[in-house]
């Protein structure tokens, strides 16, 4: 079976993390996020995967390479953005697909039935079939109302205004051939806005997944979440023992007279000194943590220095090889640019 995933996106909402890593592959819970989604599509029994990407396209294919768990990768790249179905054409175009097409978006960390899914699309001889999950909050997302055979009556796509379901598009489709050929080539096109409400009442189906694990992980604050809940073995994966604090520390990380935890992750080769506090954080490869010094609830990219005594967050995202002076106080939401300096004794908001 193959699968594409649309992973072109530039991840704005997780800047400045992803001004210099791709989102697709920026580190979660010390792997690459993709890592995840492949390792979901190839317990359903995918083993041919196209990876659509635009923004920093040769620093995905040089994380993941060409084959992952013995399943085949190929990239398509977009040279101008080309919204959710416009990057399926180009690969229809560059002759690549298959006959039937798993689509999913890039940023979903899930364990829905993507196999009972397929079986659901089988069985109604569907031109596409997505999968629904229920969230209390949709005005973030499409809403997609069913009759009692799974037909999509309507695609309401994102409002905030009364709708007639809390199921919602969770980024997960099954695809005949014959709806992607009837795609138009050489633009931008949007599933969800030109390709879905046509077939809506026809040849579009929903198959609803009964409570699964599902989170778009494309902000900082859901960035933390799915984190959070692959440290609590919330979502299914392979992911090392974490310790007693319920927090993950790669390989080369010194941590000797740190409090770390809980629901931590260190990259490898991290540094956190005495007396230093690292809370229900996140800390990609080779970041310094200085004495006494406090990171609560926020994402350091890779190389960070942060100096004695610093205090920073909740909810900061510091961008690779910034570094943070003795003492600096970086607020709670404080965004800070890759390489930037805050200087000792300073605010950063």
């Amino acid at each position: 079976m193959q699968a594409l995933v649309l992973a072109g996106g530039e991840g704005t909402r997780l800047r400045p993390l992803t001004y210099t890593t791709p989102k697709a592959v920026m580190p979660l819970a010390g792997r690459p996020f993709l890592s995840f989604m492949l390792d979901w599509l190839h317990s359903h029994g995918v083993d041919d995967v196209v990876l659509s990407c635009g923004f920093l396209s040769g620093d995905v294919r040089r994380v993941l390479g060409d084959i992952y768990q013995g399943m085949r990768l190929r990239y398509v790249v977009e040279d101008e953005p080309l919204g959710t179905a416009g990057p399926v054409r180009l690969a229809l175009d560059e002759g690549i697909l298959a006959e039937r097409l798993v689509i999913t978006n890039g940023d979903v960390l899930t364990d829905l039935d993507l196999s009972a899914e397929v079986a659901w699309h089988e069985e109604r001889g569907a031109g596409a079939t997505l999968g629904l999950v229920e969230v209390d909050d949709t005005t973030s997302y499409g809403v997609v109302p069913t009759n009692a055979d799974g037909l999509v009556e309507r695609f309401i796509e994102k409002t905030s205004g009364p709708v007639p379901t809390n199921r919602i598009n969770a980024g997960v489709y099954v695809v005949e051939r014959e709806v992607i050929e009837g795609i138009p080539s050489g633009r931008a096109v949007s599933f969800e806005r030109e390709v879905f409400p046509v077939l809506a009442g026809d040849s579009l189906y929903g198959y609803h997944a009964e409570s699964p694990y599902w989170l778009d992980i494309g902000t900082p604050e859901r960035y933390l979440e799915g984190t959070w809940d692959l440290l609590a073995g919330r979502v299914d994966s392979t992911l090392p023992a974490r310790d007693e604090t319920g927090s993950l520390v790669f390989e080369g990380a010194v941590v000797a007279g740190a409090h770390v935890g809980p629901q931590t992750v260190l990259g490898r080769s991290c540094w956190v000194g005495t007396d230093a506090r690292v809370e229900r954080s996140v800390l990609h490869d080779r970041v310094v943590v200085g004495a006494d010094a406090t990171v609560t609830e926020s994402v350091l990219g890779e190389r960070v220095r942060v100096g004695e005594g610093a205090r920073i967050g909740p909810g900061a995202m510091i961008g690779a090889g910034a570094t943070i002076g003795e003492g600096a106080k970086v607020a709670e939401g404080a965004r800070v640019d890759p390489d930037e300096v805050v200087a000792g004794t300073a605010a950063a908001g």
